[in-house]
């Protein structure tokens, strides 16, 4: 975790991570910069695993979920993931949440927000 050492080194105050659980291979929304998706966005670690790997080598900086994809999570398993790298972390943990990025995302997985239902 060079990423999470060479922030806290820097004095910089956190780290994030979003969360991509697949990319659907047909995309129906726009890249959020616009053109292609950028590659990155096909190698994005488990936010949560990426974290507990951060708070091992790191003291003082916040850990985040840039996004974490609540509605294709179980709550339960959800709430003891998050509880458990708070604990390990002493209570560093920062839970940014969100649906989903994109209609292709939530179609795949049979989960569509009102809100993409319905824009304004």
């Amino acid at each position: 975790m060079d990423l999470a050492t060479a922030v806290e080194e820097r004095g910089l105050d956190s780290i994030f991570f979003n969360e991509h659980t697949h990319i659907p291979v047909g995309r129906r929304t726009a890249s959020p910069g616009g053109g292609e998706l950028p590659k990155e966005y096909l190698h994005t670690h488990d936010p949560f695993v990426a974290l507990a790997a951060a708070a091992a080598v790191t003291k003082r900086i916040m850990l985040s979920t840039g996004i974490c994809l609540v509605i294709e999570r179980d709550p339960i398993v959800l709430a003891k993931e998050a509880a458990s790298l708070d604990r390990i972390s002493s209570g560093r943990l920062i839970l940014g949440v969100g649906a989903v990025e994109c209609r292709g995302d939530g179609e795949s997985r049979n989960v569509i927000p009102a809100a993409m239902e319905n824009p304004a």
